[in-house]
């Protein structure tokens, strides 16, 4: 997801307010301090100046700001109702059987209790399998190596997003 030109969509959100622009950054991810420091930055001459700067955002983002954007994020299996970014990110889960959904939930609820938080994988693309197959991965790390990886699906979540945000016509 790289773009050398301004889309139509990133000329729109550098002309965006700054109440709207935060809004549609807020939306990407629930953290308050990545959205200011995107907002700071704008106007964005290219999405790859946008990308650049969510990612490094992310990664100055403490644990608390992590907690945050954390908390915008159903658990995987079970997409906020009405919500078309949630069902469209979990599509994997769409087909999945019963049994697939329950050992998830199961799963889910036993990293919750482990780490604190919902398990955050970046789900585009994935097979309900291959997310069930990460938590059972995952759920052995030690907390500060599993912190970074949230950090880092998060930041892959926040690009998937800031895309569809800046390619949309």
């Amino acid at each position: 997801m790289t773009s050398t030109s301004t889309p139509p969509g990133l000329t729109r959100f550098n002309a965006l307010e700054e109440h709207a622009a935060f809004a549609a950054l807020h939306e990407a991810c629930a953290s308050t301090v990545w959205a200011k420091r995107l907002l700071a930055a704008r106007p964005y001459p290219t999405a790859d100046d946008l990308y650049a700067a969510s990612d490094a955002a992310m990664a100055e983002l403490s644990a608390g700001d992590l907690a945050e954007a954390m908390a915008g994020h159903p658990p995987i299996g079970r997409p906020k109702e009405g919500d078309p970014t949630s069902a469209r990110e979990q599509r994997g889960m769409a087909g999945a059987s019963e049994e697939l959904k329950a050992e998830l939930l199961e799963l889910n609820l036993a990293y919750q209790e482990r780490f604190g938080h919902v398990f955050l994988i970046c789900a585009t693309g994935r097979t309900g399998e291959q997310m069930r197959d990460a938590v059972k991965e995952r759920i052995g790390n030690a907390p500060e190596q599993e912190r970074e990886i949230v950090r880092t699906e998060l930041g892959k979540i926040n690009r998937i997003r800031l895309a569809r945000l800046v390619e949309e016509d």
